[in-house]
């Protein structure tokens, strides 16, 4: 059998459809047939009925039909399926066959063509040679038809047409050809759909019948061949449900079947079918674990049906495929919307397909690969016809059923046949194929141990197939997941296998780092194997070729000593560099700067530790420490110069850690930076044979060293750790170090009186000190806000070095580079700084100095920088606060003032300075809608005010006449100069600017003022005289009327009306007389405007006093009372 006997057939794998027949059509020539034909097959959508479409000549033979059996009495059947079966009714034998014809009801030469349309419909039938086929006829017109019953024409033709054609009304149809084509194109589908599902379900009907002639002594394949051809049937005419039924049974039934080895062949294939058939299914209809379900129990099943053991390979290659096939359906599934999951994905079938292809493999080169077996002469499976009879047959006997095979000669000479192809099969890339599906399955699936494991397979394939660039190319991808797992025993098996291919190869670097690393304390091989690749190692370096790999082909080996000997001749090969920090190399190396940073008059001290791990002694010839400053470099270099001499220092013991020392001067440009070791490189070899630089990135470490650090510093927890001196793990890696400035040696002193106050010049006071034992060179101080504070603050705070002038806006926030010169060894200076803060709040304030000095570092004189900084955080708080009232000329509060009506401005000045205050002076500065009504004078001039301490001070305004419509006006400013009472009589004072609060304004049309003594006596007249002043610009009436009161008599006019001019001014004089002594009230003065009923008296009576103090009566004082005092 050829090799693709495994494959599952196409018309098995493709999804059952119902074929339809169209002939009369001419799709090449005639545009309106291609439309029609376009309309049935481009772009079908998938809502459209499931119908193959064939366009095929009107005398197209279709397979012939074979006689009728009408009994299985002596019938013996010859196999299960014949191979051409399914194709047969895929797409030979019809369930429908279309005849397209162009007629239109109303054409002249209609007898003609119903004649020559009756004649094709004849030579159809007669081409199906008397199968089951239905027939249709479809009329192509050019007009579109009436409603069914408007048009008699139509319906007395069509009912003639049917007649002579012998058509049912059902199987005749119209097709306008108009320009909604495809919508009738889409009827006539469905149509055609309905004829095709009567077609099979005849079909289901008579292969049903058969079931009443078999018996289960000779026909037990029949019944299987039945089941499987109903199950087919079914899925044509698209009844899914039932075909998975028959196929369950079928699938049953053909394992009933009697086994042996001469028909065990065909029972596996066709098992394997119907279980393909029912896994599709399963999967079609949504329910993936029926699918799993039966092709575990398939598996089951046939697993131990190994049939002949001379070809048991042909069993595994039937495993094989019968899992990759699954997998397919699995991937199938998931790809129309099915959801897998990590633990169930087609990638384990992949992979189990793979492993079956591996054991046939392994039983191929077991029973295919005897010496001197040739393929025969005469071939036992070439077949006549080119193609089996039945699935699953021997070539040499097909149709045989019986136990013994007819031909023992032939029997063997075919077992022979199968032998020899299956030795020239290519099983690696069946496998690499199957793997590589695996692989991709897994990783879609994010199971990356699984995946890496899968790749390690696929090297080792590939290394069997000789394809060693490819193997190794894999080898090296999973070997990083084998180190970072730690899975070292894993690892040295994978290096093993492409430390082969790196020497089948001859590629000397390859082989080189794989050597290293086998070396290297990650490998799990035995001593001798380490010596053996050791002294192999040697040789690379030394150029010379390497001994042959143990379990390597011969014929391999030999290719490989020639590639060799290419190689050695190469001089481009003999020097190149390894980067190992990605390896678990045979020489380990941590390097590291003694402390994190260094001063730059210190010299910088770095080391390097390295081990070799492997058996014997190893020699190296160089040590480079490459830093980020390379300037540095040249001193961070050991070289042999004399062998004899450096033979210890260049030598690493196994285990033994060696310790390589290194100091250099910081430049100055780097202080501030930071100083990186970039990489450590160590040459092996020489320049004589072949030079190998081991390159560690950064400083040093590789694949393992991150976890033994971590259980070194464990174990140094628990106590556990050896003497750092001596121990390994105890070195931790330090890859970089800073390099700062020298430590100064000058005390930087302030002296200050906080808090400051707001807008004060504040004095902050420094003094430098030098204690360095040389001149302090060049001392510069930057004074100031410090940097990266909140932007407001640059914006409110001032620096100056004058004490006598006042800071505004233009001086700055910081003031730089403030020169002072040179500073002798003991001398002292000292400055002042003044600070203006505009806005209260605590801000951090920043003297930076520095100074240069010469030294000596490592018998070199540099120039050093220093500086030092000092901060100190300083609070600024008001130095006072102000508060403000409006008072009458009575000193009662007032919410609203009145025009042209005097009234008072009251403020107090409350010190929250913890220092004494000196107020200068204050002033007014009134807004253009504000006067004074007298002179003011300063009451506050050079008085002292303590800490809580309130000075106060009085002022008399007017508001004369606003504009109209304005209720508020602006008063103007309060000013007022202080000082600290402890600051010099030069400095200058502090101007405090403090805004008046608006007033509320008003306008009576009315304004009284009254004058009287300022005190009274009982039973003494007391003149009182009112003025009344018209302040509007009409005549007022008024209407004055005085209450009586018990403490008084009065005369005058109780109750009068006036008329007062604008602008003009009426007097009242009353008489009071006092009734009784004390604080008395006076009689109420009523007065109502005749035009202003809305006017309120109230608001008259604030401007006129309400009590009088009244004092008692005199006592007359007789002689006697005169002498006695």
């Amino acid at each position: 059998m050829s090799g693709s006997q495994w494959e599952i057939p196409p018309e098995l794998c493709c999804r059952p459809m119902a074929f339809v027949a169209l002939t009369g059509l001419d799709v090449t020539y005639n545009a309106v047939h291609r439309a029609i034909w376009d309309a049935f097959c481009v772009n079908r959508r998938a809502d459209r009925v499931p119908i193959s479409f064939k366009v095929l000549p009107g005398d197209h033979e279709y397979p012939k039909c074979r006689t009728k059996r009408t009994s299985y009495e002596w019938y013996i059947p010859k196999g299960v399926l014949k191979t051409g079966w399914m194709n047969k009714h895929l797409n030979l034998v019809p369930a429908l066959v279309v005849l397209f014809y162009e007629l239109d009801w109303d054409d002249l030469q209609w007898k003609e063509k119903q004649s020559e349309c009756a004649t094709k419909v004849e030579i159809v039938r007669a081409s199906l040679q008397g199968r089951n086929t239905k027939v249709a006829v479809v009329l192509i017109q050019k007009k579109t038809p009436l409603p069914p019953g408007e048009d008699l024409v139509a319906s007395e033709r069509a009912a003639a047409l049917c007649n002579s054609c012998d058509l049912s009304g059902k199987s005749l149809f119209v097709l306008p050809h108009t320009d909604h084509l495809v919508g009738y194109i889409i009827r006539l589908e469905n149509a055609f759909y309905e004829h095709a599902q009567t077609y099979y379900y005849t079909e289901i009907r008579r292969v049903k019948s058969h079931r009443e002639f078999l018996n289960k002594t000779t026909h037990q394949l029949l019944f299987v061949r039945h089941q499987f051809k109903i199950a087919f049937f079914s899925e044509l005419k698209q009844d899914t449900q039932n075909a998975l039924k028959y196929y369950r049974t079928a699938y049953s039934l053909a394992h009933e079947l009697r086994a042996h080895e001469t028909n065990m062949l065909e029972i596996k294939t066709m098992a394997g079918f119907i279980n393909y058939k029912i896994c599709r299914l399963c999967f079609q209809h949504n329910t993936p674990l029926d699918a799993i379900a039966q092709f575990r129990k398939h598996i089951d099943l046939c697993k131990k049906k190994i049939g002949s053991a001379e070809l048991s390979f042909e069993h595994t290659a039937w495993m094989s495929k019968q899992f990759q096939s699954f997998g397919d359906l699995f991937d199938e599934a998931i790809k129309l919307g099915l959801t897998a999951i990590q633990t169930q994905n087609p990638g384990f079938y992949y992979q189990q397909a793979a492993c079956y292809a591996q054991d046939r493999k392994k039983l191929a080169m077991v029973l295919c690969c005897q010496p001197g077996v040739s393929y025969p002469t005469s071939d036992p499976l070439e077949i006549p016809s080119g193609v089996l009879d039945f699935y699953g047959q021997r070539a040499w006997r097909q149709g045989h059923q019986s136990i013994d095979p007819p031909d023992t000669e032939k029997e063997k000479t075919g077992i022979q046949a199968l032998q020899v192809k299956e030795r020239d099969l290519p099983h690696s890339e069946l496998i690499i194929a199957l793997l590589s599906n695996a692989v991709a399955q897994f990783k879609k699936y994010k199971c990356p141990r699984m995946k890496s494991h899968l790749m390690v397979q696929m090297g080792e394939e590939y290394y069997q197939a000789k394809d060693y660039t490819k193997a190794l190319k894999l080898l090296d991808y999973v070997m990083c997941d084998y180190r970072t797992e730690r899975w070292w025993s894993l690892l040295t098996a994978i290096l093993t296998t492409a430390l082969r291919c790196s020497y089948l190869m001859a590629a000397v670097k390859d082989y080189t780092t794989y050597s290293m690393e086998l070396l290297g304390r990650a490998s799990t091989l035995n001593k001798d194997q380490k010596s053996r690749i050791e002294n192999n190692l040697m040789k690379v370096l030394m150029n010379e070729a390497p001994e042959a790999e143990p379990e390597c082909d011969p014929g391999s080996i030999r290719a490989a000593q020639v590639l060799w000997s290419d190689s050695l001749a190469l001089a481009s090969s003999n020097e190149f560099t390894i980067e190992v920090q990605d390896y678990v190399p045979f020489v380990e190396c941590k390097a590291r700067f003694l402390h994190p940073s260094f001063h730059v008059d210190k010299p910088v001290q770095l080391q390097v530790f390295l081990r070799a791990d492997c058996p014997h002694p190893v020699k190296f010839n160089k040590l480079c420490v490459n830093l980020s400053n390379q300037e540095y470099n040249q001193q961070c270099v050991v070289e042999a110069e004399n062998q004899s001499e450096d033979h210890e220092n260049m030598c690493l013991q196994p285990g033994v850690t060696r310790r390589y020392c290194f100091t250099f001067v910081a430049k100055m440009h780097d202080v501030g930076k930071k100083i990186e070791i970039t990489s450590v490189e160590l040459m092996l070899g020489s320049e004589g044979g072949r030079c190998v630089f081991l390159s560690w990135r950064g400083a040093g470490g590789d694949a393992a060293s991150n976890h033994e650090a971590l259980q070194a510093s464990r174990l140094s927890q628990q106590g556990l750790g050896n003497d750092p001196l001596l121990d390994w793990d105890s070195v931790v890696i330090q890859a970089s170090t800073m390099i700062i400035l020298r430590v100064p040696k000058i005390s930087v002193e302030l002296s200050h009186k906080p808090p400051a106050l707001t807008n004060e010049m504040y004095q902050i006071t420094f003094s430098i000190e030098s204690h360095e034992e040389v001149l302090a060179q060049d001392l510069k101080l930057t004074a100031g806000l410090k940097p990266g504070q909140d932007a407001n603050l640059s914006q409110s705070t001032h620096v100056s070095l004058n004490s006598l002038e006042m800071c505004d806006a233009t001086h700055p926030a910081l003031i730089p580079d403030i020169i002072i010169g040179d500073l002798k060894p003991g001398e002292k200076v000292q400055k002042c700084v003044y600070v203006k803060c505009v806005t209260t709040g605590p801000r951090v304030f920043l003297f930076h100095v520095a100074y240069s000095i010469t030294t000596s570092v490592e018998g070199q004189d540099i120039t050093c920088k220093c500086h030092k900084d000092e901060t100190v955080t300083i609070e600024t708080v008001l130095p006072f606060e102000v508060t403000f009232k409006y008072v009458s000329t009575k000193f009662e509060p007032l919410e609203r003032v009145l025009v042209d009506i005097p009234f008072l401005l009251l403020a107090d000045v409350v010190s929250s300075s913890p220092w004494p205050l000196q107020l200068e002076t204050s002033s007014l500065q009134l807004a253009p809608a504000m006067k004074t009504h007298l002179q003011p004078q300063c009451q506050l001039e050079q008085v002292v005010l303590q800490i809580e301490e309130c000075a106060s001070e009085c002022f008399c305004l007017q508001c004369p006449p606003v504009a109209k419509d304005t209720s508020t006006v602006a008063a103007g400013q309060y000013l007022i100069s202080w000082k600290r009472n402890s600051s010099s009589v030069d400095s200058p004072a502090i101007q405090t600017v403090v805004t008046l609060p608006h007033v509320l304004v008003d306008v009576i049309p009315l304004h009284v003022n009254a004058e009287l003594p300022s005190f009274g006596c009982v039973r003494e007249s007391l003149p009182v005289r009112y003025y009344i002043k018209n302040r509007t610009s009409l005549v007022q009436d008024i209407e004055m009327s005085v209450e009586p009161s018990d403490a008084f008599m009065f005369s005058g006019l109780k109750q009068v009306r006036l008329r007062i001019l604008p602008g003009s001014e009426h007097e009242m004089l009353y008489n009071f007389f006092p009734l009784m002594a004390g604080y008395q009230n006076l009689p109420l003065l009523n007065i109502s405007l005749l035009r202003s009923p809305a006017f309120s008296t109230q608001t008259l009576r604030r401007f006129l006093p309400s009590r009088i103090f009244v004092k008692p009566q005199g006592r007359q004082l007789d002689d006697s009372f005169i002498a006695a005092a």
